[in-house]
């Protein structure tokens, strides 16, 4: 007996006569302020049913009390709770005919006041049982939980109308019993609820945690290790971790990051994702179907079976798995695991599934952008690296000098930068083949790298020509390091198993002395490169000696940059003729530049400059944009003629040449048959390999090409059957020795028909006049441009010359 009951039942039962019955009306009160505390203070519903039975008997209330609630299919009840005498009647069905039947179904008390006496057939079951365990008083009480009756305390005692004075004291007991079934079952909801609420708040919290990962993270290995590390820490997990799904034979998942448990943990356990029995795990299943296997217990789940001893050992007992989907495909797991088994419930499992997703998201985002910076780091390789040696081509050069004159103005240090030129390089080209002399470039590129030490670097300037800096360097230091440079070319190369003699010139120019701009500096230690070739002295250093001369090539350089973007270019264009019908067929662009103090400057005297600047690609783009608008104005005005335009070396080692190409071509509304590109046999000879490959490109967009100049140059005709190309162009300077050398005439006949012979059109240059006209039109060629049919001619002027020719065109005859 409970403390609280001790006193007032040992005084009940004192009180009472021996053998006699305690009166029910003081017992019920006394049994219901004692149930009553019980109620308040009990925290399971258990206790109060078997504390209330006791306390009705102890109290003398009734010799028997025994409670049953109902069965889940509410066709009957099952005891919970039991005290006094004797056991519980018979037929303790909830829908028969008997007392508790009816209780139940009148959801009000039923007191029989003697069982023994009643005559009613529905009790006859009751009746024996009564009989034999001298039972006569029954009362029950339908026990209500909210609106619903759930069972029913019954009361039997072996005095007939025992309960006949203190029914309402019974109903008032039964009410009290009924309110601590909301109470507790209220506290219970409440629990639930809260314990629901913090499960919810838990996964939000995960959540939140991990999108600050995935901001934060800029790795894929590094997002995942954050993402599990926060599950655990910050979510409250047990378990996270995540595993990639591997293409091998096995199938095999590898994990790839985890928290909470000890690091290599998961590496011994052998997850595959093949359907196999060995695949029959969360993370198999989820990358194999691509779908979540979610509120899983560890203890009977037969997905967990496999690894269960493990994952109990770790205190495991719910487990939540989704798969991680990038573009369309499942790449792998992330596995959750908690010590709650009420862990993922609906909403927690919704707010999980969302972090699945966000983590997907991030993985996809850091490997778009680890492309993007793979695309950047291989557009930097295209832009200022050559592709022939792996050295800094010459605008990366170009901005080293630029940092490093910011650096040492403010640090009043000197540097040298040193021009190193390969003699003869053609002739030695035409010996070997280009093929051995791009070998013998890179062998030339590694002995000069392997010669100098930082800071010093080496870049390739051109196809022969290399450039040194050396920051900290005077003079002194410089030509101590040239004398190196220059003693290591006494050595042969050994390339296609011959021993190939190399000799180089070398010029030297220092900052600040030489120059503090970047294209000054390289201009003078060129200069002083080809000093020393003309002296061959092998080492100069620049010498002032022409200085006016040189400050007038810088001034024209920055008055060039200039004159792009002040707009101070012009084109001129000469007209093509078909030779066979007379007929204008087209007209070269021809650059001119109007300077504003030194008036109309030829091209001969500023491209060389942009070609050793760096100014021939931006150049090169005002020229075909120009060209570009003049063919959209002159279709405008019923004028349609392809132009041709002359591309440099230079804007064939353009990464970006076909890229502003297709630009450009957009911005006009262009075809690529609008333009005609010339290059140069030069042009072509100092990078075959790679000019061919643009070439080949070129003409996959649909460009005509022409190889410009013929015969200037050391191609040959078997070179030029390898090309793309349409048409040749002999130079003008053949054309023009026909009037007094014979040789000459013979050269560009023989030319020609070698030509028509491998499949290309012929175009001659310096058609001056009818004498020259007549002959090549005898030779076979097929177009010509020159003197007699024009001379250049500025745009405003063209139209008026293009209607009088197409009224008056040239005797063919």
């Amino acid at each position: 007996m409970s403390e609280s009951t001790a006193g007032p039942e040992s005084q009940l039962r004192q009180d009472a006569p021996p053998g006699d019955a305690v009166d029910v009306t003081v017992a019920l009160t006394l049994a219901t302020r004692l149930i009553g505390r019980i109620v308040l203070r009990a925290q399971d519903q258990d206790v109060i049913w078997q504390e209330a039975c006791r306390v009705l008997v102890e109290c003398r209330v009734c010799t028997t009390a025994w409670i049953g609630l109902s069965t889940h299919d509410g066709r009957g009840l099952h005891p919970v709770a039991r005290a006094g005498q004797g056991g519980v009647l018979a037929r303790l069905d909830g829908h028969g005919t008997g007392p508790i039947a009816n209780a139940i179904r009148s959801r009000h008390s039923v007191v029989l006041h003697d069982i023994q006496q009643t005559r009613d057939p529905d009790l006859a079951p009751w009746r024996g049982d009564a009989l034999r365990r001298d039972v006569r008083a029954v009362c029950i009480l339908p026990l209500h939980a909210a609106d619903t009756v759930i069972g029913a305390l019954t009361l039997l005692d072996g005095q007939a109308g025992r309960f006949d004075a203190g029914t309402e004291l019974l109903a008032d007991l039964a009410d009290d019993l009924s309110f601590a079934i909301l109470r507790l079952r209220d506290a219970a909801e409440q629990h639930d609820e809260a314990r629901r609420l913090r499960l919810i708040e838990r996964a939000w919290r995960t959540l939140s945690a991990g999108n600050r990962a995935l901001v934060r993270s800029t790795e894929e290995a590094q997002l995942l290790n954050e993402m599990c590390r926060r599950i655990v820490t910050v979510g409250g997990y047990r378990l996270a971790w995540v595993g990639y799904a591997q293409h091998d034979a096995d199938k095999m998942i590898f994990p790839m990051a985890q928290v909470g448990m000890e690091y290599g943990a998961l590496d011994n356990l052998q997850f595959t994702w093949a359907d196999t029995a060995a695949g029959q795990t969360p993370a198999g299943v989820v990358i194999r179907t691509g779908k979540p296997c979610v509120r899983l217990s560890v203890a009977t789940d037969p997905l967990t079976l496999r690894h269960r001893e493990q994952a109990m050992q770790h205190g495991l007992v719910a487990l939540s798995a989704y798969p991680l989907i990038v573009d369309e495909v499942v790449i792998g797991n992330l596995n959750i695991g908690a010590d709650e088994p009420e862990a993922f419930g609906d909403e927690e499992l919704a707010v999980l599934a969302e972090l699945a997703e966000d983590l997907s998201f991030g993985i996809s985002n850091l490997r778009i952008r680890a492309r993007h910076r793979n695309a950047e780091r291989t557009i930097e390789r295209m832009a200022f690296v050559d592709p022939l040696t792996g050295l800094p081509n010459r605008t990366r050069l170009r901005e080293r000098l630029k940092r490093l004159i910011e650096h040492t103005r403010h640090h009043y240090q000197p540097f040298a930068l040193l021009t190193v030129n390969v003699d003869r390089f053609r002739e030695i080209n035409d010996v070997i083949g280009y093929q051995q002399g791009d070998t013998l470039l890179v062998e030339l590129a590694k002995r000069l790298a392997g010669l100098i030490a930082p800071p010093a670097s080496v870049a390739r300037m051109g196809v022969d020509e290399f450039a040194i800096l050396q920051p900290g360097a005077g003079a002194e230091q410089a030509e101590n390091l040239a004398e190196v440079l220059a003693r290591s070319f006494d050595e042969p190369f050994d390339v296609a198993e011959a021993r190939i003699e190399v000799q180089a010139s070398i010029g030297i120019a220092l900052y600040p002395g030489h120059g503090a701009e970047p294209d000054s500096l390289i201009m003078r230690s060129d200069a002083a490169m080809y000093q020393a070739k003309r002296e061959r002295t092998g080492i100069a250093v620049f010498r002032g000696d022409s200085e006016q001369d040189n400050l007038a090539r810088l001034s024209l350089i920055a008055d060039l940059r200039r004159a792009i973007t002040d707009n101070q270019l012009r084109l001129y264009y000469q007209p093509k003729v078909d030779m066979p019908s007379g007929t204008i067929c087209g007209a070269e662009a021809l650059l001119r530049w109007d300077h504003p103090q030194h008036g109309l400057i030829l091209p001969d005297s500023f491209i060389p400059l942009a070609e050793r600047t760096g100014l021939i690609n931006p150049l090169t783009y005002w020229v075909l944009n120009a060209a570009l608008g003049q063919c959209y104005a002159w279709r405008e005005e019923g004028i349609d003629m392809p132009l041709a335009v002359n591309l440099s070396a230079r804007n064939l080692l353009d990464p970006h040449l076909l890229e502003r190409l297709e630009g450009l071509l957009a911005t006009w509304g262009a075809k690529p048959e609008w333009l005609q590109l010339e290059l140069t046999e030069s042009a072509l000879m100092e990078d075959p390999a790679g000019a061919l490959d643009v070439l080949r490109r070129l003409k996959e967009m649909g460009f005509r090409l022409y190889v410009d100049d013929f015969g200037t140059g050391y191609s040959s005709l078997s070179y030029l059957q390898r090309l793309p190309i349409d048409a040749v162009k002999i130079d003008k300077s053949f054309v023009l020795g026909m009037q007094t050398d014979r040789d000459s005439a013979i050269i560009v006949r023989s030319t020609i028909e070698m030509i028509h012979n491998i499949g290309l059109e012929v175009v001659a240059e310096g058609a001056a006049n009818r004498v020259l006209w007549d002959q090549l039109a005898g030779f076979g060629t097929d177009v010509a441009q020159g003197m007699y049919i024009s001379a250049p001619i500025p745009s405003e002027q063209f139209r008026e010359w293009n209607i009088r020719f197409r009224a008056t065109p040239l005797d063919t005859n």
